[in-house]
């Protein structure tokens, strides 16, 4: 193994040391690019959450007002049936005594 180490040993340190300092270098910028894509990922993340939980939130308020609309719809259905036995009734009470006057 010793046969194998450089016979100019100043030389490959500092060719060594400059070669590590580019690779730690290259790491950083590895390690920064990392960062920077996992930022814009969770950036997006969110952007698409927000816009998710928008879309439910008008859905839900569209629901809201069908119901409503529709709750509303039955109730005036309900007040024009009642409007018309009321007024039934009313007809119904005024013509029994026009009809006995008249047969009388």
């Amino acid at each position: 193994s010793k046969e194998s180490a450089p016979e100019f040993p100043l030389s490959p340190p500092k060719k060594k040391d400059l070669s590590l300092e580019e690779i730690q270098k290259k790491l950083e910028a590895a390690e920064e690019r990392r960062k920077s894509h996992e930022a814009e990922v969770l950036k997006q993340l969110a952007e698409k959450r927000e816009h998710e939980k928008e879309k439910l939130t008008h859905k839900m308020e569209a629901s809201k007002e069908n119901r409503e609309a529709q709750t509303a719809a039955k109730l005036e259905r309900l007040q024009e049936e009642d409007k018309h036995t009321e007024e039934a009734r009313e007809n119904k009470g005024s013509r029994d005594p026009a009809e006995e006057t008249e047969a009388g």
